[in-house]
């Protein structure tokens, strides 16, 4: 349901003012927490310190509360709040909840044979073949599959989930990729044009050269040049990152850990979410928090 202007105004004010509140009694509550050493102060004491240090960054982020209030003071995330997000609508975006599509191990009742309504669920992934973890514990799950299911839109931009993934011409991405990327006939006169084409991966799309054209930003996003062999292997944000460190798109001889063809052959979750949607939802940053500090279930 769509609030009012007037009544969206009203609740930002209250929202202020409740702020403003709360911090008042808290100052007035931890008057001296500025004589203890940072290691020895309440969460609490410590953003009351950081406020007065002006530490705290201003908002505009989408997950700005998020980021000051729990990543960085590290606050345990439950594995109860998790089990909320995949039983609740909305939880990334507009969208059913994940567990409608994703409840059993079996592969005959759900999706990948993928049940995110438990913990040892989460942690399994998916046991339909070929089976697929979906993220690794303690560690940064951004490029993981179920973050990078819940960030990464589908190309190019627009493409519904209803649209398949298995085209001849995806199949000719995929074993290009799968026979190691080489820079032979078979791409030139076949794989290379691809991305210059429009509608070669969905219809009335725009070809991948539209936006990916070459290695500066503006105007190619991501400073990626898919019109050129060279550009391709180079990858993403070589400018930004320099050419050492740019961001590889394709991994010769494994297409699935190929960020051109996740882009091309996964769709976005929920299905059907518009690219429009914010990809770092606060909810998305709670989640990959939760697999950082170990996927605990307790």
């Amino acid at each position: 349901m769509q609030c009012h202007p007037s009544v969206k105004h009203w609740l930002s004010r209250l929202a202020k003012v409740t702020c403003v509140v709360g911090l008042g009694l808290a100052f007035a509550g931890m008057g001296h927490a500025d004589d203890k050493p940072s290691g020895k102060r309440t969460i609490a004491e410590q953003f009351i310190h950081d406020m007065k240090e002006g530490k705290i960054s201003e908002g505009g982020a989408d997950d700005h509360v998020v980021q000051e209030l729990i990543i960085k003071r590290s606050i345990p995330i439950t594995y109860k709040y998790i089990n909320t997000l995949m039983n609740t609508p909305n939880a990334f975006g507009p969208g059913v909840a994940c567990t409608v599509c994703h409840n059993s191990n079996d592969p005959t009742q759900s999706y990948r044979g993928l049940d995110l309504s438990t913990c040892k669920g989460l942690i399994e992934g998916s046991t339909e073949s070929p089976k697929h973890v979906l993220f690794t514990p303690g560690t940064d799950p951004k490029r993981d599959i179920l973050i990078r299911r819940l960030r990464n839109n589908r190309m190019p931009l627009g493409q519904g989930f209803e649209n398949s993934t298995f085209t001849p011409n995806h199949m000719l991405v995929k074993q290009w990729i799968t026979d190691g990327a080489k820079n032979d006939d078979n791409f030139k006169k076949k794989v290379l044009p691809l991305f210059k084409k429009a509608n070669a991966f969905g219809p009335n799309t725009p070809a991948c050269t539209a936006c990916h054209m070459s290695n500066q930003e503006p105007p190619s996003f991501h400073e990626l040049n898919l019109n050129t062999y060279a550009g391709i292997m180079l990858g993403a944000d070589s400018v930004a990152k320099g050419v050492d460190k740019a961001t590889k798109v394709i991994v010769p001889g494994d297409p699935a850990a190929s960020f051109v063809w996740q882009h091309l052959a996964e769709d976005r979750m929920p299905p059907g979410i518009a690219p429009s949607e914010a990809r770092d939802h606060p909810n998305t940053t709670i989640l990959s928090a939760w697999i950082k500090q170990g996927a605990k279930c307790d």
